[in-house]
């Protein structure tokens, strides 16, 4: 119908103006007493015209009367044209949202999405900070899967660099058993000790830097180490993907590119692109128009940072997996640094990919600090399960009103899709401010109140004794204005999908289930579902059916899981 109406518009505007090259844009009306569709056509046409705006409207709305699945036609304000559908032309319609809750087929012929996200640091427990790349990332995978698109996801974890030297004179020096045998938690402690004993005595430092160059150069011991410490650190790291729905593809840390950047380093030597800095170290220097700072790729002793590193992993993705974008979801402390990345692969004349950095702010918890080399990190897992705490509290609060089989599962479920969808339902490029009310509260934008919502409408599809997704049918008689809000709300899904998949905004898919949510409550509330006359009935349980369906989707879409009985 979107179409229909475009091209009926742009033919009235053609045979009445001569107007050839206009695209007339359909958009559901703020205010829904407007209509189902509304465009402001005449008010971007009426300057190029010669026209008043409302003079325009007339000859768009004379010419949308009696067009087929067009029930009436108004003019609001100076010059909106605002449009009310047939119900039948309506429930047609609903066949994008009903498609839009499975998966569209691979795009085989298309290169990958690469995702770079998560990435924590090894030999320490995942911090509350790490939920934002993480979840984040696994959403934007999540949501171009469905679209479509064939996905790569990377955790590019931090298991090389001097705090490894440290760590390894640490367990040297006060361990009681091999790296392997130790928990995360052991680990840190064993690195939150050196750095109190290196206030000390600064030749630990020293010793540090040392065993970190015979890693680098191939030590065999060293790298048994590294690679037990790894192991241990995945593995509890691994229990809290699983909480959070979280899977990542391909984990290449650094210490996978420990052999690949000698030939980036030549190669830039080569090309002029590095050359000696301060202290006998390799730098790039950036033309003056990028405006950013010179960055070291080679330290004076020979060892390698960050960056060389990092265009390391930038060259052995493109030649693993030739990839149409990356994404970088990582927190804007490092814009600048990805900007020289970016930057400097681009000095080297590489054939790139395009190379985007998702980024997202910083998350707040009050009087709470997350400085790990202070030992004082929040630790994910103990924010997880407070939040769990928090959750059966609000179950065991409402009593009766809130029934489960299994209340254990219930509380997981509120609790860590309360915090995930706390943190996704704001904009990422802001500062994140986590309130844990806010977050449990069963109404509301929260996980809570989508979960709540859902089991609602599965409750309404139970007692109908529905066996099966309710059908739509063809044909409807005069819509409520429940009904009518409800299934344009229900028709803006796939809308909602692709520009939070094109924006990169988790915030666009929460916003839309939350309004979804208010709207079929307010249509729970107003109209009789199981007590309706029977054409009214067949199609109030069919949108209570597609509601249920368009929650579930987008919940496991954000990483959220929704109970069928709350």
């Amino acid at each position: 119908m979107f179409e229909e109406l475009s091209a009926r518009a742009h033919t009235i505007l053609q045979e009445t103006y001569s107007v050839k090259d206009v695209v007339v844009r359909w958009r559901r009306p703020t205010e829904r007493n407007f209509g189902d569709l509304s465009t402001s056509a005449p008010l971007q046409l009426a300057k190029s015209l010669g026209k008043k705006p409302r003079e325009i409207a007339e000859e768009l709305a004379k010419g949308l009367k009696g067009f087929k699945g067009v029930e009436r036609v108004e003019i609001a304000g100076a010059g909106y044209v605002n449009v009310w559908l047939e119900p039948a032309s309506l429930l047609a319609e609903l066949s994008s949202a009903v498609s839009a809750c499975s998966p569209l087929p691979v795009r085989k012929k298309e290169k990958p999405v690469l995702i770079d996200y998560s990435g924590p640091n090894i030999a320490k427990p995942l911090g509350v900070h790490h939920i934002l790349s993480t979840v984040i990332g696994q959403v934007l995978a999540n949501i171009h899967q469905h679209l479509g698109y064939p996905v790569i996801g990377v955790n590019y974890i931090g298991n090389w660099g001097t705090q490894f030297g440290k760590l390894a004179v640490a367990l040297k020096k006060w361990g009681k058993k091999p790296a392997a045998a130790c928990s995360v938690d052991e680990l840190l402690e064993l690195y939150v000790r050196f750095h109190n004993e290196a206030e000390k005595d600064p030749a630990l430092d020293d010793e540090a830097r040392a065993a970190f160059q015979r890693l680098e150069s191939g030590d065999k011991e060293l790298e048994q180490f590294l690679q037990d410490v790894t192991k241990v650190t995945m593995a509890d790291i691994e229990i809290i993907y699983q909480r959070l729905h979280v899977k990542i593809n391909e984990v290449r840390g650094e210490y996978h590119y420990r052999n690949a950047m000698g030939p980036i380093i030549e190669e830039g030597k080569e090309k002029g692109i590095f050359t000696k800095g301060e202290e006998g170290a390799l730098v790039v220097q950036f033309p003056e128009e990028l405006n950013l700072p010179t960055s070291v790729v080679l330290k004076g002793d020979g060892a390698t940072v960050y960056l060389t590193r990092d265009l390391a992993a930038v060259r052995d993705r493109i030649e693993t997996w030739h990839p149409q974008v990356m994404l970088y979801v990582v927190d804007v402390s490092q814009m600048l640094h990805l900007q020289q990345v970016f930057a400097t692969c681009k000095l080297l004349g590489w054939d790139l990919p395009q190379l985007e950095h998702i980024v997202f702010g910083r998350m707040r918890f009050a009087d709470k600090s997350m400085s790990t080399r202070k030992g004082n990190i929040l630790k994910l897992s103990e924010v997880l399960d407070e939040a769990v705490k928090r959750a059966d509290a609000v179950i065991g609060e409402h009593g009766e009103s809130i029934q489960t089989d299994d209340r254990s599962a219930l509380a997981e479920m509120m609790g860590v899709g309360g915090v995930v969808y706390g943190i996704l339902s704001q904009n990422r490029k802001m500062d994140i401010v986590f309130d844990w009310k806010k977050a449990l509260a069963l109404e509301g934008n929260s996980a809570p109140y989508l979960q709540y919502t859902h089991a609602r409408a599965r409750s309404v599809l139970r007692k109908a004794e529905l066996k099966k997704e309710a059908a739509l049918p063809k044909k409807s008689g005069p819509l409520s204005a429940a009904e009518r809000t409800l299934i344009g709300t229900l028709l803006e899904f796939p809308d909602a999908l692709t520009e939070a998949c094109a924006q990169r905004m988790p915030h666009t898919l929460t916003n839309y289930l939350y309004a979804l949510c208010q709207d079929f409550n307010a249509f729970y509330n107003a109209d009789p579902i199981l007590k309706a006359e029977s054409a009214a009935r067949t199609l109030r349980l069919a949108l209570t059916s597609l509601t249920a369906t368009v929650l579930q989707t987008g919940a496991e879409l954000l990483t959220l899981r929704v109970p069928d009985r709350m």
